[in-house]
């Protein structure tokens, strides 16, 4: 019943309908922005983030979740980012493996996904550390208020220091957003 339902809304609305062979559940408010085959099944690309097919269902990852996506050649090769740990209101992400996804029809999804994942970033810096460096990218994240500051480790850099260095840049920007200086 819902299915059919969101396929009518979808052809009022102009959005795209939901493929028949989706295996996920979207939230009450999702909405859906483009629909693309693969060789693993649909990528639905949502408000909220993007539907990855796994083996027998499908798995939203939020846009603030994705490190990056490229599109070459008939393929969509996507880094998603995963949380290890915090450092005061800093969230600390690790990078997963690159996963590739060969598209049967592309849909719009490689411009969706290219526009909501630069969409979500609100600032970027780097910032070297003992052993390496950083990335800290302040982004918005779906369906939720406010900006998550999030700090990606390059390879080999200290943790501590990365720990250490993080914190202290949540806790100024914490004391920026108190104060109304944004």
């Amino acid at each position: 019943m819902i299915s059919w339902f969101r396929r009518f809304v979808a052809r009022l609305n102009g959005t795209a309908a939901l493929p028949r062979d989706f295996r996920g559940s979207l939230d009450m408010d999702e909405q859906v922005l483009a629909v693309a085959g693969s060789d693993g099944g649909p990528l639905v690309a949502t408000s909220l983030g993007l539907w990855l097919p796994e083996s027998e269902s499908a798995r939203r990852v939020g846009w603030h979740l994705l490190s990056k996506a490229s599109w070459d050649e008939g393929t969509l090769t996507l880094i998603e980012a995963e949380e290890s740990g915090t450092a005061g209101e800093a969230v600390l992400l690790r990078d997963r493996p690159a996963r590739r996804f060969t598209l049967s029809s592309r849909g719009r999804v490689p411009e969706v996904v290219h526009a909501r994942i630069t969409g979500s970033i609100r600032s970027s810096h780097h910032r070297e550390l003992p052993g390496g460096g950083a990335w800290f990218v302040q982004r918005k994240v779906p369906g939720q208020d406010g900006i998550v500051l999030q700090v990606r480790a390059d390879r080999g850099t200290d943790e501590t220091a990365l720990r250490d260095f993080a914190f202290e840049v949540a806790e100024q920007l914490h004391h920026v957003r108190e104060s109304g200086h944004q």
